[in-house]
């Protein structure tokens, strides 16, 4: 029952056109491109990010059972 008052807040398509209507009148059509050119880059950031993470906790755990074996 939880999941269904979840789905009747979300936002319907009506609903989507009157917010993509109140970006395009606050920032204008020329911003938006340069606007979704800094979400991509700091989605591929954090990706990156993310990543290199888990690459240093797989470091750490090889370095550990290196001197567990010793």
């Amino acid at each position: 029952m939880y999941s269904l008052n979840v789905f009747l807040l979300m936002p319907s398509g009506y609903e989507w056109i009157l917010v993509i209507l109140a970006i395009v009148l606050l920032f204008g059509g020329r911003k938006i491109p340069e606007l979704m050119k800094g979400l991509g880059q700091g989605m591929r950031e954090f990706k990156k990010a993310k990543e290199e993470g888990f690459e240093d906790k797989d470091a750490e755990k090889e370095k550990k059972e290196a001197i567990k074996d010793k």
